[in-house]
């Protein structure tokens, strides 16, 4: 998931890759306590990694959230922010979801509107559920599978009007509608590739076999839309809940107000409690301002989850009661610089790899404030996702100084000799502005590739359309001669090619919502994820996923500089807290407060 993301972590894989060969799971039944599995914990430092600190079914009050942005959207169909993919489940509910639960037993699926995990069958081509019958909508009418299939059609098949989010579905489901154009422009009824036999049952055929299928159906682009109810991309300001919560309100650039959904029938549901009366979200504050009202009490949750600021993290981590609120995270995310094969003098593998030289990885550490927001990065996959593995890296300085060591300011200038650019050049580099350590690592990089003679002049750009309107549009990108774009990816679901396909795949590409920031389009790369997913042996496609790390690496599409860990700061008001490894931020479904 871009950009947090969104993460997940890896070991659990092997627990849900449900053996392609058409077998049925069973029910995986969720934990029937409020904050799931785990011992409940003290407030200490790191706390909330393993365990649930205060927890309580104390119903009541109001939770807080404030953001330093705004979200990309919260329509579950058109977000691809890893916090909304974790608070999106308070009022959208996908046909499965994580488990919730702190540690690894968080990145277990379970089924959410549907009754079990799915059946696979035609060798891993079709998959079956069948979901809950008598659900409802916040509105009180019926939730049936009619919706679930027009939620996929919406999110993946009508990019002019929704842009956000993963292609999965567009990329795997049988295309036998090719002239489809969504559910906006066409009104024949749809995809034939989605069937929906009856009310409770639907079925996805593919074109070839999917071995992720259970975890890709977790994401909220299968989460139920009326569409009736649909106003496309205005739907935001009037979304209908499924979930245990729905709006009261919403306002564009400024938050949102969820209370209680009175349809939501906690039979139906094993996850999800109903515990605060109201959920306040407050968009645009500034980071430090979140960090001092989290310290101060005046804000249950900080909903970007991307940790504290630097300027925070100092006294923090040196005032005891106060680092004893904090939970260090392994986000499961990569920090890193993409660099754009589109835009010269980057369309030269050698440019590429001059860069890859000559940035400084450990000034980059530096800068965000040292090894508590991560460990330096030699590889694309981070070690907590399934398929990595050591690799010498191919762009090895002595202590990852890049340029700012001899051998590397050598080797960076060979490069930029054999590109053709011996004296250097100027480019763009894109960074979020309302993120204040992806400005501290432009900044970092902005000054080891001064030393090689590249000027990389820092552009900003507002998180909620950063990927819209700004890095994630290539033509922007293209006029605006931006070579390098800050980026911070985590896993869509936990293994290899839930991180690696939609940032390095070149049928990802579009025109707004890319991910794929490179654009690299390499025929043996796509190949090999696409022969990757399809392969029934597991053990085989985790190899494949180191495989295409590595072969990936060889093409520069991108430097990696901090497998990323997150300093989150929990208050003593918010109840149920814990770290889920599913989205490597606090799990937002069932947070209370005191």
């Amino acid at each position: 998931m871009r950009r947090s993301r969104t993460t997940g972590l890896a070991a659990a894989a092997a627990a849900l890759l449900i053996a392609v060969t058409g077998c049925a799971s069973g029910s995986g039944q969720g934990s029937a306590t409020g904050a799931g599995g785990g011992d409940a914990a003290s407030a200490e430092y790191n706390a909330g990694l393993d365990g649930v600190v205060n927890p309580s079914t104390h119903a009541g009050g109001t939770v807080t959230y404030q953001l330093s942005s705004t979200p990309d959207s919260m329509d579950p169909g058109n977000t691809y922010y890893a916090f909304m993919w974790d608070f999106s489940r308070l009022y959208a509910r996908s046909l499965t979801t994580y488990q919730p639960a702190p540690g690894q037993d968080g990145l277990k699926v379970v089924p959410d509107l549907a009754t079990g995990l799915g059946t696979a069958s035609d060798d891993g081509k079709t998959w079956t559920y069948h979901i809950r019958p008598g659900l409802k909508y916040s509105d009180g009418t019926p939730i049936t599978t009619k919706d679930v299939k027009y939620a996929v059609e919406r999110s993946n098949f009508a990019p002019d009007v929704l842009s956000n989010g993963p292609t999965y579905f567009n990329q795997y489901l049988v295309n036998n509608s090719p002239d489809y154009q969504g559910p906006y422009k066409d009104k024949g009824g749809g995809l034939n590739s989605i069937e929906t036999p009856d009310d409770t049952t639907i079925v996805f055929h593919l074109s070839q076999p999917f071995a992720d299928f259970d975890y890709l159906v977790a994401n909220p682009q299968a989460a139920p839309v009326p569409q009736a109810k649909d106003g496309g991309a205005d739907y935001v300001k009037n979304i209908v809940s499924s979930g245990s919560y729905m709006f009261q309100s919403y306002q564009d650039g400024v938050g949102a107000t969820l209370v209680r959904n009175p349809n939501w029938s906690a039979d139906s549901d094993q996850i999800r409690k109903q515990y605060p009366d109201k959920i306040v979200v407050q968009f645009n504050v500034a980071q430090t301002t979140i960090d001092q009202n989290l310290i101060a009490g005046n804000a249950t949750m900080d909903l970007g989850g991307a940790g504290i600021a630097a300027a925070t993290q100092a006294t923090a981590l040196s005032n005891p009661s106060q680092k004893a609120h904090i939970d260090d995270a392994q986000s499961g995310a990569l920090a890193y610089v993409a660099i754009s094969t589109a835009v010269k003098p980057f369309d030269n593998l050698h440019c590429r790899q001059a860069v890859a030289y000559a940035v400084d990885r450990l000034s980059a550490q530096t800068a965000t404030g040292g090894d508590i927001h991560g460990d330096i990065a030699t590889g694309i996959l981070p070690p907590t996702v399934n398929g990595y593995r050591q690799y010498d890296d191919p762009y090895a300085t002595p202590d990852h100084k890049g340029a700012n060591s001899p051998e590397g300011l050598a080797k960076a200038k060979d490069q930029l000799a054999q590109c053709g650019q011996p004296g250097g050049f100027t480019t763009n580099l894109s960074a979020r502005s309302d993120r204040p350590n992806e400005i501290a690592l432009a900044q970092a990089v902005q000054a080891s590739l001064k030393q090689v003679g590249i000027t990389a002049n820092i552009q900003q750009y507002p998180s909620g359309k950063y990927f819209t309107d700004n890095a994630g549009a290539p033509a922007f990108v293209h006029d605006h001669g931006i070579g390098l774009m800050m980026m911070a990816w985590a896993a869509d679901w936990p293994t290899g090619y839930g991180f690696l396909e939609q940032i390095l795949d070149g049928q990802t590409i579009k025109a707004s919502g890319n991910s794929n920031l490179s654009e690299l389009n390499d025929p043996a790369i796509n190949q090999m994820l696409a022969s990757a997913i399809g392969n029934t042996d597991s053990g085989a496609r985790t190899k494949a996923w180191g495989d295409i790390d590595q072969a990936a690496m060889q093409q520069a599409p991108l430097v990696p500089l901090l497998d990323r860990k997150d300093p989150l700061y929990r208050p003593d008001s918010a109840t149920n807290v814990y770290v889920t490894s599913a989205y490597g931020m606090y799990d937002y479904l069932n947070i209370g407060t005191k």
